[in-house]
């Protein structure tokens, strides 16, 4: 039986990914950055389809992979909106993998979910498989009737308040993914609302939002263990106007106890014993200290000055990705799965090149995730124009140059998927210098 038309219906076509949807308001008509929530009958920022698409990867890997066991996999899109994420983790997701879920939308507004339910019956999963449920209500209170796989924090600003009950509410082995639209306080900008929501500082060097995703992901660690259990990293994205952290939650008392060890300090134009002491406690490959690095990452023990403008921390100190998880992020995987095809009888009418555009934007949004992957662990993300300024070498080398130096000297090298021009490496200092020399 077909739900009764919701307030407004039936808005504007739209299509994100593969999948159709209706909206109140034409997402051309509300530009390309953050939206503010209230301003439109259904809250959908354009913005966040990179991160939906990237979220419907993950799933799909860590599924294949028996990261979330064998059976049933209960996802929760705890912050739902317009519900097109959810359903299109349904629509996108191979049949035997949807079939395989249950998801729920949860949202505190009824026309919301009554626009999303209503969506999903006019433009069901291609394959008609999975289940797609609507639940009114707290976020915080909705995740706590029973245990989760998989949930999907996205607030309008921190996620903060939801990330006790979230992490509460995961089954022994599960996933979860907390994006942040307050990056001005998680990036140092905003200094006061960093050190009262995250009780941390951060440098507003070219680093900030890598140091920004890092304390994030120590916030999240400290929350997780508080609850006896542990996090490991699986994504961590910056873009736009917002940082995502995607993770894997497992229950165990053992790793929680340990979690001070993944946690610790950036430091900006570090002195030679600081660079001797990182390289001491393994968060830095042997170097000579001729020229010295332009950051370091120190342990949670090493004390530091409250005052010292060259400190970022408390902050995640550890690999900030898995590598199987972001190699299985490929710009083929992402068009095979999640982009659309041209047809004649397009409901919407879009033509050959609307649907390229889309699928352009697909492969955008995992741009470099997978090529990454191989170094995420390493301990060094070096800003190409950082990097000439630092050695005082006039025009930047380029990401990719720099790469094929590194690697042709025998080291591990990428591009970084960074909003600024950037590259991983776990090579010592001493040969990121000599590689800036031929690296042009």
């Amino acid at each position: 039986m077909e739900s009764p038309e919701p307030e407004g219906w039936p808005g504007v076509l739209h299509r994100e990914g593969r999948t159709l949807c209706r909206l109140a308001v034409d997402p051309a008509e509300a530009g390309s950055g953050p939206a503010a929530k209230g301003e439109g009958a259904i809250f959908h920022n354009p913005a966040m389809a990179g991160n939906r698409t990237r979220s419907v990867l993950l799933m799909q890997h860590a599924i294949e992979a028996g990261l979330l066991g064998d059976s049933t996999v209960y996802a929760l899109d705890g912050l739902s909106a317009s519900g097109l994420r959810a359903r299109r983790w349904l629509n996108e997701l191979p049949v035997d993998i949807a079939g395989r879920i249950s998801a729920t939308m949860s949202d505190m507004d009824p026309v919301a979910l009554d626009w999303a339910m209503r969506c999903h019956e006019e433009f069901p999963p291609e394959h008609g498989e999975g289940e797609l449920i609507a639940h009114l209500g707290d976020l915080r209170k909705t995740v706590l009737e029973h245990g989760r796989h998989w949930v999907d924090i996205d607030p309008y600003g921190s996620p903060l308040p939801f990330l006790d009950t979230a992490i509460q509410s995961l089954a022994r082995r599960g996933v979860m993914e907390v994006s942040a639209t307050d990056s001005a306080a998680l990036t140092g900008s905003s200094k006061n609302a960093l050190l009262r929501r995250y009780g941390a500082r951060v440098r507003t060097d070219g680093l900030a939002h890598d140091s920004g995703l890092r304390v994030l992901l120590a916030t999240v660690a400290r929350t997780a263990a508080r609850h006896e259990r542990s996090i490991e990293p699986l994504m961590s994205i910056w873009e736009s106007h917002h940082l995502r952290v995607s993770m894997r939650v497992v229950r165990s008392i053992e790793s929680a106890n340990r979690v001070e060890e993944s946690l610790g300090w950036r430091i900006g134009s570090p002195t030679a014993n600081e660079v001797r002491l990182s390289i001491s406690a393994g968060l830095q490959p042997e170097t000579s200290l001729d020229s010295l690095p332009m950051h370091c990452f120190l342990p949670l023990s090493h004390p530091v000055e409250r005052s010292d403008k060259r400190v970022s921390g408390p902050l995640w100190i550890g690999p900030i990705g898995q590598s199987e998880a972001m190699a299985s992020l490929t710009e083929e995987r992402a068009l095979e799965i999640c982009g659309p095809f041209a047809s004649e009888e397009d409901i919407i009418g879009w033509s050959e090149r609307d649907f390229e555009y889309e699928r352009r934007r697909i492969a955008r949004s995992v741009r470099h995730i997978s090529d990454e992957a191989s170094v995420i662990g390493s301990p060094h993300l070096i800003l190409v124009d950082d990097l000439a300024s630092w050695l005082g070498s006039g025009s930047p080398p380029s990401p990719s140059g720099m790469v094929q130096a590194l690697c042709e000297a025998g080291h591990r090298a990428a591009v970084a998927h960074y909003g600024k021009p950037a590259f991983r490496t776990d090579a010592p200092w001493d040969a990121i210098v000599s590689a800036a020399g031929t690296g042009r």
